[in-house]
């Protein structure tokens, strides 16, 4: 497949859309530390930032068709520069959450518009393969936020850790300027229209199902991912703050199984691949309650590998469930799955403080175990591979 300036762009915005979305989990601790609060406090950093997405989200096209998806995009890192650069500056965790809240209303312009780009530049066929290069994009950005701050902050502490993120966001802007094409002009789409179709959305049982579906994945995604933390910055692990950033390079790990969620779709139909995928994973959690770092390494790349399967399995349906105003669909689906991740970042804290690392692995278990009930019912068979 080519790799040229514009598929260079597309992949360049997926990993400019995460790089900052997730990247203060590798420093919780410290910021923890800093403002002398407790980790369900500090959750909030995380919260507060898919909490904006969700508000933002289902606006994002409405904003893109009025003024041009290659537009919205190069705004939206641009004044994402700053806002990552004013972390440094926080005096507290209010003012830190603000911040994060800001960074939040701005991300969903990236990569809500990336997509729409996409399918408008390039046809069907091409377009496929170059969503492919948006989702690894945006894999690798979000293991890279993560890394990159924990690399920094553990020889400059966290306010250089977001400076160098903010650094790294200015040469994602300038590889966007740069290589980011122009789409064929479209007519915007009426606002009347946009909200009947939300309202028909909203009536649809299949599509709540499987927004609920998401936003149940990601909320046990972001609960693993945001609590691990403190499990392996306490003993017996006592990892330093490089070494926690380290860990998420599972994300990755999880990535490369990703691709083969389409045959494991085609042959066990999209509620047995989900079951699977929630089953190996739930199998990933229970092993992260080991005292072993490479069974929790293990357990955490099996649950990665199980969200993103689970993922793929959810947004096909949707596509299904939606028989017309399908980007409707989709930001009303981002919506409910960013409150998940809110309410992933915050809620486990009470039962860290109660019964810890065990306590939030029950959680994640329960949720996902809840989502796939879920679907068992609401993803009525449509074809015959379901």
């Amino acid at each position: 497949m080519k790799f040229d300036a514009p598929r260079r762009a597309v992949f360049i915005a997926g990993f400019g859309a995460f790089i900052d979305l997730y990247a203060p989990q590798s420093v919780l601790h410290q910021l923890a530390e800093q403002f002398a609060v407790t980790p369900a406090a500090v959750g909030g950093v995380i919260g507060a930032t898919t909490l904006a997405v969700a508000a933002a989200a289902p606006f994002t096209g409405m904003i893109a068709d009025r003024f041009g998806q290659r537009r919205t995009i190069l705004i939206a890192i641009c004044a994402l520069i700053p806002v990552t650069a004013l972390l440094a500056a926080a005096g507290g965790l209010g003012q830190l959450e603000a911040v994060r809240f800001a960074q939040g209303l701005l991300l969903p312009a990236i990569f809500s518009s990336a997509v729409a780009l996409t399918s408008e530049f390039w046809g069907p066929v091409e377009a496929a393969d170059v969503i492919g290069l948006y989702v690894l994009g945006s894999v690798l950005g979000g293991f890279s936020g993560r890394f990159i701050t924990a690399l920094a902050a553990d020889r400059f502490g966290w306010r250089g850790g977001f400076l160098v993120l903010a650094l790294v966001t200015t040469l994602v802007a300038i590889g966007l300027w740069r290589w980011l094409p122009v789409p064929p002009r479209r007519h915007a789409v009426q606002r009347s229209g946009g909200l009947n179709a939300l309202y028909e959305h909203l009536r649809n049982p299949s599509i709540m199902a499987t927004c609920a579906i998401g936003a149940s994945v990601l909320f046990a995604n972001v609960a693993t991912f945001t609590y691990i933390d403190f499990r392996l910055a306490r003993p017996p692990f006592s990892l330093s703050t490089a070494q926690l950033g380290s860990i998420f390079a599972v994300y990755l790990i999880g990535a490369i199984g990703t691709p083969a969620s389409g045959a494991m779709i085609r042959a066990l139909g999209r509620r047995g691949a989900l079951a699977l995928a929630v089953g190996l994973g739930g199998l990933g959690m229970v092993a992260t309650l080991a005292d072993s770092l490479t069974l929790v390494i293990a357990g955490l790349a099996f649950f990665a590998s199980g969200v993103f399967t689970a993922q793929a399995c959810s947004l096909g349906f949707l596509g299904e469930a939606a028989r017309h105003a399908k980007s409707t669909a989709v930001g009303l689906y981002v919506c409910l799955y960013y409150v998940g991740g809110s309410l992933g970042a915050v809620v486990p804290g009470g039962l860290w403080e109660w019964g810890g690392w065990s306590a939030c692995v029950a959680l994640v278990l329960a949720t996902t175990g809840a989502a796939t009930t879920l679907a068992m019912f609401a993803w009525r068979p449509r074809a015959a591979n379901e």
